[in-house]
């Protein structure tokens, strides 16, 4: 998967209104950035690196596996598969999105 394959990805499953209320950004290292601007009107998706609510540290594979429906966002969290900084609770959230 590529980056911006998997930013289209996470464009359709966020809509116009994901329910976030937040930002959210998506690091995977030297392969970018995905940030989720939940609390603009309508909702965007970009690959600017901006600041945002809640940081989540995950590789491009493992972010692919959660979009795929092959790894559960809990279950990454706890298995070291992602990494949360900032607001858990928008990190929580993104679970109803992803």
């Amino acid at each position: 998967m590529s980056l911006e394959s998997a930013t289209q990805a996470i464009r359709a499953k966020v809509g116009i209104d994901s329910g976030l209320n937040a930002t959210l950004k998506f690091d995977m290292g030297a392969d970018g950035v995905i940030v989720i601007d939940g609390a603009s009107t309508p909702n965007t998706v970009s690959n600017t690196n901006t600041d945002t609510d809640c940081t989540v540290g995950i590789t491009l594979d493992n972010l692919q596996a959660m979009l795929d429906g092959d790894l559960e966002p809990a279950t990454g969290f706890m298995a070291g598969k992602l990494k949360v900084s900032g607001d858990m609770g928008v990190a929580m959230r993104l679970q109803r999105v992803i």
